[in-house]
């Protein structure tokens, strides 16, 4: 059923909870697939080239994580991919996962602040969850 998934990371220790569940659901699939998307935000209306030091460094810092994260369960009979990508994370997230046929985005989610509920409201796991084009799972 959900044997093409996509985990959203951002790199750190919370992302690793939605990879986790994205392994158990998709070992259940004969060819369960999982990609680790990371987004590397670009500072908009700024010439590339200028930056391309500063984004040489964290594409470098970016593939060494993810194959980290990927070797952690390189044991399990899913296969793991990963891609990075430059841009806005929400927009390259939904393109992403309508150009590979995504069946299911697994992301991990942040706490809503109980004093402070409306800067919940705009984070990059809530714009994803409504605006994609498959279902999403979110990890607490």
């Amino acid at each position: 059923m959900f044997g093409n998934i996509l985990v959203p990371t951002d790199l750190t220790e919370n992302s690793m909870k939605a990879l986790e569940v994205a392994i158990k659901m998709a070992s259940h699939e004969a060819s369960g697939l999982i990609t680790l998307l990371h987004v590397i935000e670009t500072i908009e209306d700024t010439d590339d080239e200028e930056f391309q030091v500063f984004y040489d460094k964290l594409m470098k810092r970016a593939r060494k994580k993810m194959g980290e994260m990927a070797d952690q369960f390189n044991r399990e009979s899913v296969r793991i991919d990963y891609e990075i990508l430059f841009g806005d994370r929400v927009r390259e997230i939904m393109k992403f996962a309508g150009d590979k046929a995504i069946d299911l985005i697994i992301l991990s989610s942040h706490r809503i602040d109980g004093i402070d509920s409306a800067r919940g409201w705009a984070t990059i796991s809530y714009r994803v969850t409504i605006l994609a084009p498959c279902p999403v799972l979110m990890v607490k």
